[in-house]
């Protein structure tokens, strides 16, 4: 398939800029994969949709204030976006500067913290921090919001772009299929007799990266961590599986596909592809041409996707990481 299958016309006033006022207030677009039907709901209806047959696996990894500024011993200034950590005081990350950094050269970011280059990896810089990296994070790191979101992170961003379930640090990006969720809206699912489970996927910078491939299965997607507890497993047999987001089908069907609970993924899921696990998926509307909506339409249907994407621009839905939802039954 053709990258330009994936594309489409978006007016740049529904790209959500700001989460809605509360948690749970967005919208939700609902698909049936099987026939096509497509209906306007509201968030608040998803507890109404499950029930004892089903359950809710959502993916309990928590974003890092994973962008830092800083200067080089020489002066320059420097942009560190930490992708993952590899260890208490090491990490991978991708580095914007004046002239690449080569290895033994020292950055102050933050309030001053040290940090050492040890060398390149691909399009990624591994560093040496002299204090643990989760610590130099926390106090001098900014929540690294996607780039079409235009305003530099504040308060509410450190809030909002993070789901009230997240747990396990490691994420450089939200689940964001999961930030519509609020404590309320979980216990209604749960007091329905949905099971509610959890993985960990650590979403890495990769889900940035645009599809540059035209035969998009030239195109390879960056490896990313991921975790399914046994608790989960058990707690999924006999039941329609619902996954929130991208993240958790993606570790589910990895799983399913390797048999292992654990390890790295970097399975790209795009039509013809065939599921093993998941029936039911909440995500958000996401970018044209992207890995992400070509998932979406191996799972919901190429040209149901196309019609629906085509009715949410038309009612004026909100796109994107702070944007509006769908729930999309399997096509097949």
């Amino acid at each position: 398939m053709q990258l330009a299958d994936f594309d489409y016309g978006l007016p740049p006033q529904l790209i959500a800029q700001h989460p809605a006022r509360q948690r749970g207030a967005s919208r939700l677009l609902h698909l049936d994969g099987r026939s096509g039907e497509i209906r306007d709901l509201a968030f608040t209806d998803l507890p109404g949709l499950v029930d004892r047959r089903d359950a809710l696996v959502l993916n309990d990894t928590r974003v890092l204030k994973a962008r830092l500024f800083g200067r080089k011993a020489s002066g320059g200034r420097v942009e560190l976006f930490i992708e993952r950590i590899t260890g208490e005081y090491e990490a991978l990350g991708l580095m914007r500067a004046g002239h690449s950094p080569k290895a033994g050269v020292r950055l102050s970011v933050g309030d001053g913290a040290e940090v050492e280059v040890l060398g390149r990896e691909a399009d990624l810089y591994r560093v040496r921090f002299a204090e643990p990296v989760a610590q130099v994070l926390e106090r001098c790191g900014s929540v690294p919001l996607p780039p079409y979101i235009s305003h530099r992170p504040g308060p509410e961003d450190s809030e909002r772009y993070q789901t009230v379930y997240a747990e396990r640090p490691g994420a450089v990006a939200a689940p964001t299929a999961g930030l519509h969720f609020d404590q309320e809206i979980l216990r209604k699912i749960q007091n329905s007799g949905t099971n509610i489970a959890k993985v960990t996927l650590h979403v890495g910078a990769g889900t940035f990266q645009p599809v540059r491939a035209e035969n998009i299965e030239e195109h390879r997607l960056h490896s990313e961590r991921y975790e399914i507890p046994p608790a989960t497993a058990l707690a999924l047999k006999g039941r329609r599986v619902l996954a929130v987001g991208t993240t958790s089908l993606r570790a589910l069907e990895t799983a399913a596909l390797t048999g292992a609970q654990s390890g790295e993924t970097d399975l790209f899921i795009y039509p013809d592809f065939r599921f093993r696990v998941v029936e039911r998926l909440l995500t958000n509307f996401h970018l044209p041409k992207s890995s992400l909506l070509m998932l979406v339409s191996a799972f919901g249907g190429i040209e149901n996707i196309r019609r629906a994407y085509a009715h949410a621009i038309e009612q004026r839905y909100r796109f994107f990481s702070y944007g509006d939802a769908m729930l999309i039954e399997r096509a097949s």
